[in-house]
């Protein structure tokens, strides 16, 4: 094939997960299923905490916060693939591709700040309960969340400048179920020496920093909970931020399968696997590792119908 300008383009082609026509009814299925539990659970997250007074802390803010970005992830994402399901067709448009490379950016970025962020958190209630309310107190937790979104728009607005440079050829096929950075530069058909500098450049910057500041924070969890005599104390200390912890697992052990999928093996069909771990399963499964490991949360989401039932009767 001959390269083409990337303007006489109009769309791409996603392979998707599987082309076997029999099995298409049955994704369909699945991801709009797993969709809606993931949508629906963050968004009852989110209300649990923005309704009930006990949850406005710095933890449940920065909770809320990300469970808002899960949402726009998954959204990112999910819908185009089952439009696409559904219609039998793999087209994806040219400028649809380019938005979809952005806000998936945007939104993995936040999620790894944010679980950074909510790691500080943990560390400075366990190592200085006395001062946390001073040290995090409301104004620091809205600048951390708008640094981490300033942050992460720019980066993602280079990517895409970057991007616009590159020529595509007519029919480009893209082995995956969405528009991922790394399979895009794969398939271009000019030269992305620059795009896979900058991409190696900011995953080292911005993933490094952000796990090596959440095994610092844990690092000292861990020494203070060695120093505490009781065990109800260390129990306690620990199911302030075993939520999270099961979340930081979830989140970077499926980020680490995807590089490792695609790095070793080159299956695209285990690294597509991979890739479904991280952006939905993962998405949809914290809403209940919060809610099932936390007693706040669950309160106060047993109370959200009767504070509906209030607001109609007042209506």
């Amino acid at each position: 094939m001959e390269a083409g300008n990337h303007t006489e383009v109009s769309e791409l082609l996603l392979l998707g997960l599987s082309e076997d026509p029999e099995l298409q009814p049955f994704l369909f299925g699945v991801f709009l299923f797993m969709y809606l539990v993931t949508v629906l659970g963050n968004l009852l997250i989110i209300l649990a905490v923005s309704s009930d007074s006990h949850l406005h802390t710095p933890m449940y803010f920065f909770l809320s916060n990300l469970s808002f970005v899960d949402i726009c992830f998954t959204s990112t994402t999910l819908p185009k693939m089952l439009v696409n399901i559904w219609t039998q067709s793999k087209a994806i448009s040219y400028n649809g591709c380019f938005i979809q490379v952005y806000f998936f950016t945007v939104f993995i970025g936040m999620d790894n700040f944010l679980l950074t962020v909510m790691a500080y958190d943990c560390y400075v209630a366990i190592c200085h309960p006395l001062h946390y309310m001073v040290i995090m107190n409301p104004h620091l937790c809205g600048l951390l969340v708008l640094l981490c979104w300033f942050i992460i728009f720019w980066v993602s607005l280079v990517h895409i400048l970057l991007m616009r440079r590159l020529t595509f050829c007519a029919g480009t096929e893209i082995p995956h179920f969405f528009c991922e950075l790394a399979q895009i530069l794969k398939e271009a058909c000019s030269d992305t020496l620059t795009n896979n500098i900058f991409m190696y450049m900011v995953t080292a910057l911005l993933g490094v920093i952000p796990v090596t500041g959440i095994l610092y924070s844990y690092a000292q969890i861990i020494s203070s909970l060695m120093k505490m005599s009781s065990a109800w104390g260390k129990y306690k200390a620990f199911s302030t931020c075993g939520s999270h912890l099961t979340v930081v697992s979830l989140f970077y052990g499926t980020g680490l399968g995807v590089y490792l999928s695609s790095a070793v093996t080159h299956s695209s069909q285990r690294s597509l696997v991979a890739s479904v771990m991280y952006t939905v399963v993962t998405p949809m499964l914290n809403p209940f590792i919060y809610s099932l490991r936390n007693k706040d949360v669950k309160e106060a989401l047993r109370r959200l119908p009767e504070l509906g039932i209030q607001c109609g009767s007042q209506r």
